[in-house]
């Protein structure tokens, strides 16, 4: 069994084409397990004043790496004038991130992929303001959740919680930026790859980790087998 942690933030531009190339890969792999976990790029929104000098400034230099992204997307999906023209500062990550994993504690991974997905959406081809409460509800509402479900979870305390935890994770796990994947536990996968790439380091780390099957036959004696004593070939019947 491959599981793999995939880790992302709602206002990561390169995580937008890498979680359509995911839902393509559960395609073609049916048997592998995703776990989708947090990683908070801009989580307050001094944060992004921290990091660009004000939220404007900020809004302007995360545009700006909107052009690549819209071209690893595989459906250049980015409307980049409608965001350059949206009156609202770029969105932070802390909103987003608690309803999707408010959305995973109701219906599980897929309940969080869709949440996840659509704020994606919201964000990078509608130009809305995903770290908007009154945005987000709406966004729920629109989804297959049950609305009052999802906004329990998402005031509990135990939700920020959950997402606090993945940070500890990413911590461990030593990442400095997403989309990254963690296979197994032990393998990584970093950035937005294309999807037969992803796919073959799948496939390679699936190989490697077959479990080695012991197959029995009932004709031979139990004990027949070669095996090497002192440095020489001995082989029993």
């Amino acid at each position: 069994m491959i599981t793999i942690e995939f880790f992302h933030d709602v206002i990561c531009s390169f995580c937008f084409p890498m979680s359509y190339r995911m839902r393509q890969v559960q395609k073609e792999m049916s048997d592998i397990n995703i776990v989708h976990c947090s990683f908070a790029l801009a989580w307050e929104p001094e944060h992004l004043a921290q990091m660009f000098g004000s939220r404007e400034q900020a809004k302007k230099e995360i545009l700006s790496h909107w052009t690549q992204a819209n071209q690893n997307d595989d459906l250049h999906r980015f409307n980049i004038s409608g965001m350059e023209q949206a009156d609202f500062p770029f969105p932070t990550s802390k909103n987003g991130l608690i309803a999707a994993k408010a959305a995973r504690i109701i219906a599980g991974e897929e309940g969080y992929w869709q949440i996840f997905d659509a704020l994606q959406e919201a964000l990078f081809v509608h130009n809305q303001n995903i770290e908007d409460l009154n945005v987000i509800s709406s966004i729920v509402q629109k989804s297959t959740l049950d609305f009052e479900q999802w906004q329990q979870a998402f005031h509990d305390p135990k939700t920020l919680a959950l997402v606090e935890s993945d940070f500890q994770l990413a911590d461990k796990y030593q990442l400095s930026g997403v989309p990254a994947l963690i296979v197994n536990g032990k393998y990584l996968i970093n950035g937005a790859q294309p999807l037969e790439q992803i796919i073959q380091a799948l496939k390679t780390i699936q190989e490697k980790e077959a479990p080695i099957i012991e197959v029995i036959d009932t004709n031979q004696p139990s004990d027949a087998s070669c095996t090497m004593e002192n440095g020489k070939w001995i082989c029993k019947d």
